[in-house]
């Protein structure tokens, strides 16, 4: 798919005030810090699309931009960001969940995990949450080019492992660098398959 352009529409906390145009959203999220700012800039070519910080915890809305004036790019808060409080992580909770339990066009969720750590207990938890609530979801290792490809590979399959624990079936599973632009074109390819898809399904009830 070729990125021809993207922009920033609109940032609310209210699920209800998200764009009534009815097309497919992709949404993105992760633990704070996970590199998802970066990997929307990278994915759309555009470098201050979606603002970056060193401070974890600063997406705290739900974050809309349009892309070839087809489909959306949602950028959703990050979760468990401890110095947030116990108030203000609860905030940000019924803001995910307003949105990816109840926005009907959120096509697909890519769940954002840092590639360089193991199986975190907190990550583990909002996956299964997605599965017990019908979510559609693919995973997204971010950061590739900070380990070797043999690590990277190895921590792909030790969180294959943990997830078959309990799941039957993996989700879509990516690895991606920001920096280096690893996994666009797959992550891109993806969407663009589904859409293929929407369009197809759309024309067929026609």
């Amino acid at each position: 798919m070729e990125v021809k352009n993207a922009r920033f529409v609109v940032s609310n906390s209210d699920v209800r005030k998200c764009p009534t145009t009815g097309l497919p959203e992709y949404a993105f999220i992760g633990r704070s810090n996970v590199g998802k700012s970066s990997l929307i800039n990278m994915l759309t070519n555009r470098k201050g699309l979606a603002k970056t910080s060193s401070t974890p915890g600063k997406t705290t809305l739900i974050n809309h931009f349009i892309v070839n004036d087809s489909w959306y790019i949602v950028d959703l808060p990050g979760y468990g960001y401890a110095r947030r409080g116990n108030e203000g992580r609860e905030q940000i909770r019924r803001i995910i969940n307003a949105y990816i339990l109840n926005r009907e066009e959120m096509t697909c969720l890519f769940v954002l995990l840092d590639c360089r750590h193991e199986p975190q207990k907190i990550d583990l938890e909002f996956i299964d949450f997605l599965g017990e609530n019908g979510v559609p979801f693919a995973i997204v290792f971010t950061k590739s080019d900070k380990i070797s490809k043999g690590a990277l590979e190895r921590n792909i399959d030790t969180y294959k492992a943990r997830l078959l624990e309990s799941w039957e079936e993996l989700p879509p599973i990516f690895a991606t660098s920001s920096e280096k632009r690893n996994g666009r074109d797959e992550l891109l390819d993806y969407i663009e398959e589904i859409n293929k898809s929407l369009t197809q399904d759309a024309s067929d009830e026609v």
